[in-house]
């Protein structure tokens, strides 16, 4: 595997634990971020490239910074 597809899946394992640990669903979450249910789901496993302003819309519904997505 190469790095952007390391780096998709870290972002995606923290938004997906991030997510639950606000007890949000994916539905949830899409709303608060102003995205589709269905990109949230993609984000999640790993299957789509994220842009700057998707992890800043995802971070700002999560209540955390940025860099927290990318965190080990």
């Amino acid at each position: 595997m190469g790095r952007l597809a390391d780096i998709r899946r870290l972002v995606a394992k923290n938004v997906r634990r991030l997510r639950k640990a606000k007890g949000l669903s994916q539905a949830e979450l899409a709303t608060d971020a102003g995205l589709h249910q269905h990109h949230v789901s993609e984000i999640e496993n790993g299957q789509h490239d994220l842009r700057l302003r998707t992890i800043d819309k995802l971070s700002w519904a999560l209540g955390v910074r940025p860099r927290d997505l990318f965190e080990e």
